[in-house]
This record gives C-alpha cells, structure tokens and sequence, in this order.
C-alpha cells in the first residue's frame, strides 16, 4: 500500500522532454519554429561546442509582456490555439504547448523579450523589455531588462542534470551537423526570412530574405544542384503544389535531399515519398534518389498534424488524392524534360610559376597562330603519294613525286562505333557518346509498349519447341499468369510430366533466347512481391523484356544498324535513359573541347 504516489510537475515535464528534446537540434527547431509564429523578419542562431554549452535563438517578432514571459515556460501554455474547434484547422507550426516547458526542464534557460507595441485604451505605446532565468524547472521571477524588439532565448547546459541522457550526445561536429539540417529545413520553407548560423564564432549562413528559392538553395547546397532543378507548378483539386526536380546526374545513394514541406512545415510522408519514387521510375537508376524539394500548400482542415510531438508526421484526410496529385505532376514534368547528360571534363591545370606561365603563354599565341593561319589558307584537295626509286649506280637516293586526285567518300559520315560497344554521333554543337545496348534498350522497351496498348504482341511459331522442367510452385506460378503470358505472344503448352514447350515466342524479341527469357520471366514472377499491382509487374516484365532482346555490349555493328538506331533515337519518348534509369548518351560540346585544349 501507498507505493504509488503522484510525480511532481517539474518531474513530469523532464519525463516528457524525451519526446521533444532528442538533442540540441531539437532545441533549435522548436525555438525556431516559435519565431516563425511571432512573425519574425530576422532570425539569428548562434551556437557553441555543438549546442551542449550553448544554444540562443534571437529574432524580431512580436515579443511578449511580462505576464506571458512567466506563463510561456509553464506546461501546455500557449497562444496558438484556445479551443478544440481550433485543433481542425492549424495553421501554425506550434500549437501543444510542450516545447518551453520541456526545455526549460532540462537546461539552464534566459529568455529576453520586448514587444513592440501595446495597445491601451485604443493607443499604441511602446513597452520595454523583460527577462526570465530558469534552471532545469527552478523558475526565478521575471525582472526588468535592455533589449532590442523581439525575443531572445539562450538555452546553456543541456542536460547537465541528466548525465544518463548527455552522455548519449555525440561529438560537437555531429550535433552541428543535425542542427545544420534542422536550420536548412526552416530556410528553405522560409525564404522571406533573413537567417543568420554562428557556431562557436563563426559564420556558417547568413540568408537575406530578398532571395529566391533557386539562390536559397544555392547557398544551402550547392550551385550545380540550384542549376539542375526542372521547376512544375500544379494547382489541381484544391492541392497547390510547386517543385524542384533534380536532374539524374545530381541523384544521390540516400533520399537525405528529399525535402517535402506541406504548409510551411517540413515532413516525412511515406504517400509522398512513394509518388517521388514512383515518377522517377525509368528515369533513374533503382539504387539511386532523386534531390527533390517540393512544397505541397492544402487546406489546414484537410490534415491532421497532431500526430506526434515532434510534428514531422502528418495524417491526410484523403492520402491516395494527395499521391496520385503529387505523382502525375512530377511524372508529366520529367517525362517532358531533357534528362541528356553533359560530360563534366577535368580542370584545366594552371602555371605553378609566373615563369612557367609566360612560356606557356607564348606558346599559346605561336599555335593560335597556327590554327589561324591554316584556316585562312586550306590546302588544295589533292593527295600526295611519294614512290621511293632506286637511285643510280653512285648510290644517291631520290623521289619521284606523284599526285592524284582526292576521292571524296559517297556520303558524309558523322559517326563510328569503338570497343563494338560505344557510338559516337556528331551534333551542330558538339558530339554526343551512345551506349548501344540502353538505347535499343529504351526503343524496344517503347516499342513493347506501344504494341500492347494496341494488342497482345505479335508471335511466331517455333520450328522446334523448347522444353523445361517446372516445380510445382513454377507450374502455380504460370498457372495464375496465364494472361500475361498470353498478352506477350507467348504460347506454353505441356510436354510430359512436370514438363512444358515453348510454342510460340514473340517477333519482337527476336534476339532473345526463348528459353532464357521464359525460365528469367518465371522467376521474376515468383519472387515479386505479392502485392505488385497488374500495372507496375507488367512494366518489370517489359524492361526484362527489352534489356534481354537489346544489343549487346561488344556486338559489332554495320553502318545500316547504326544509322537506324540514330534515327530511332530522334523518335522515340525517353531516348536519355534506359528502362532501368541508366544514362543512354553523354554529350559533348564544342566549347569544352576548345577549353581542354586551350583554343578559348
């Protein structure tokens, strides 16, 4: 008896900053967020030793009086919501009241805060500033205080009182990493915001709130991925929905530079996730992820982000609309865009020495001069051949000249085929490299598809049937695909016990092996998943189909062949990628060539 007793309320708030507080960037998100809600313009984030001995978040919002400084670090205290009704319809990015009070449990806690203007009897008069200290729950009084308009809050010691939950912190580089991440997700939902990041003095980002978000990324990223986005807008069934889409040659092995934000607010969405996967399919490579930054605007009513105390998981009251929207406009946009690959050439090297330059200099201008001169006076278009004659009886060599006139080849040919593997085409602007076996694959793999949307596939009888032993799972197997064997052009009939022919096979794929492809087709119908819808198997069968029925790599080809593959790739959807997702051509402009060997 009388062993359970009642927590104290400080106790209970320290309990409950585990689900809030993970970690110093945990901190930085929620004090981040609550600027954004007092409609900051600027916010300053300054960090030391990875946020363990310091965290303070500064900004130029509303600010708060001294009545709600003292209440805004109670538990479950705040001004986003008054009512039930208001849980419908959020539009803030804070609204549970845990966040203060939870960081206030488990740190020492200064809060300064001045807001810049109070309304009294209908006139406006400025207020002056505030400041509250807490220590881990210890809550001191709130005293007078200089400050500029706004609100700083620095948070020092996290977890210093909770030495099992500290110890779990990782290196001060690791936490700054999280909380770069953190403050990368406010920026790029935020680009309005001027954002300012110190880490122990220095300067990491300071964001103007004038950019864009192509400059945002940018400065967060990188240039060469703000240069290889494809932009969409969508306005459709009341989901307003902008992106920018990552080319292939940007795709990364992690979905790390996938950043989805609904409403402001950044999320984890598995419906969203699988629509980006799925609009990228054939587009990229399986084992790769595309960088997408999307931001879907819905009605507030619509989603339910009371989820979890973190807020980054959110519920859709209709999630197939949401996907099928996000898939069909991320899916038209890539299938209409150039996804051709541009060779990225080495560096061209610098003189190490002033000395070494001019030489290199002079050197320059002699084959400038060169290449000058010799495309003012061409050559006459004649060939010379020299004969070697005996010389005569004192020993003396000589030369007998002799000219004949050039033979212009029948046509122009602007292409050739190295290793038996790889064709080389030129363009207006340059050239590009093929690599044979994923271009047939690719027009194969289109001409598959437009046959089946008119009809099953065309097939031919074979002179010899193929036999094959089945197990009794494979027999099932066949058996329940039936149609889809049947849509390919392919005829199986039994042939004994445990044994079936190959009857027919299909006339587009020829140059597959009968044999081969049906034994790989039913293994690759047994071992999907079983909850493969008709369409996507359908389409897993026909890159099969097509990559068995392609050129090979290593496969000589005649000029005929070559020049048809060309002209195929003119007319056919898709020709930069393969089925698979990998690149079919790699171009080359003339201006690279002429800065790799110095003509520019």
């Amino acid at each position: 008896m009388g062993q359970i007793i009642i927590l104290d309320q400080n106790m209970v708030n320290m309990i409950a900053a585990g689900e809030v507080i993970e970690r110093p960037a945990s901190v930085v998100k929620e004090l981040l967020e609550n600027s954004i809600d007092a409609g900051a313009t600027k916010i300053t984030v300054s960090i030391e030793d990875g946020g363990r001995k310091l965290l303070s978040v500064a900004d130029n919002g509303y600010g708060m009086d001294a009545e709600d400084l003292a209440a805004a670090f109670e538990p479950h205290t705040t001004s986003k919501i008054k009512t039930t009704k208001d849980l419908r319809g959020i539009s803030t990015l804070g609204f549970r009241g845990e966040a203060l009070a939870s960081i206030a449990s488990v740190a020492q806690v200064r809060a300064v805060s001045r807001p810049f203007l109070e309304r009294s009897e209908g006139m406006k008069t400025e207020s002056g500033a505030n400041c509250i200290e807490i220590d881990c729950g210890n809550t001191g009084s709130v005293s007078p205080a200089s400050a500029d308009y706004g609100t700083r809050i620095q948070v020092r010691d996290l977890f210093y009182k909770l030495p099992a939950r500290r110890k779990f912190l990782k290196t001060a580089n690791t936490e700054m990493g999280h909380i770069i991440e953190r403050f990368t997700r406010i920026a790029l939902a935020n680009c309005d915001l001027d954002m300012t990041l110190t880490h122990n003095g220095r300067e990491l980002h300071r964001l103007s709130g004038r950019d864009d978000i192509r400059r945002r990324i940018a400065e967060l990223f990188s240039s060469e991925i703000a240069d290889n986005l494809a932009e969409i807008k969508s306005n459709e069934r009341g989901l307003d929905i902008f992106a920018l889409l990552g080319k292939p040659g940007i795709s990364r092995t992690n979905n790390k530079f996938q950043y989805v934000f609904l409403n402001g607010r950044f999320i984890r969405d598995k419906f969203v996730s699988h629509a980006i996967k799925e609009a990228y399919r054939g587009c990229l490579e399986p084992d790769r992820f595309p960088v997408v930054f999307l931001f879907i605007q819905i009605p507030y009513e619509d989603i339910d982000v009371n989820v979890h105390p973190t807020k980054i998981e959110v519920r859709f009251y209709n999630a197939n609309l949401v996907h099928s929207q996000v898939l069909g406009c991320l899916r038209e946009k890539l299938l209409g865009t150039n996804l051709d690959v541009s060779a990225k050439l080495p560096a061209i090297p610098h003189p190490e020495s002033s000395a070494s330059g001019s030489v290199v200099g002079r050197d320059q201008k002699i084959a400038d001069a060169m290449a000058e001169f010799f495309k003012k006076h061409r050559p006459v278009p004649t060939q010379q051949q020299f004969a070697r004659e005996r010389a005569d009886a004192s020993g003396v060599a000589g030369y007998e000249r002799r000219e004949t006139k050039y033979q212009r080849p029948q046509f122009d040919r602007k292409f050739l085929q190295i290793h038996d593997s790889f064709i080389v085409a030129q363009i207006d602007d340059g050239f590009i490299i093929i690599d044979q076996h994923a271009l047939h694959e690719r027009i194969i793999y289109e001409n598959l598809c437009r046959r089946l949307r008119e009809s099953k596939l065309e097939s031919q009888k074979l002179l010899i049937p193929e036999s094959f032993e089945v197990t009794v799972p494979q027999a099932d197997t066949l058996k329940t695909n039936a149609e889809l064997f049947e849509k390919l052009g392919i005829e199986l009939a039994p042939f004994g016990p445990r044994t079936m022919a190959i009857q027919a096979f299909p006339t587009l794929l020829a140059k597959a092996d009968p044999l081969d492809f049906v034994q790989n087709l039913i293994d690759l119908l047994s071992h999907k998943e079983m909850d493969l819808d008709a369409e996507r198997l359908l389409d897993e069968v026909l890159n099969m189909a097509a990559c068995k029925a392609a050129i090979k790599a290593g496969q000589k080809l005649s000029d005929n062949e070559i020049e048809k593959l060309l002209a195929d790739r003119k007319i056919v959807k898709r020709a930069s990628r393969c089925p698979h997702g990998r690149p079919t051509t790699i171009k080359f402009t003339l201006s690279d060539l002429e800065k790799q060997f110095k003509r520019t």
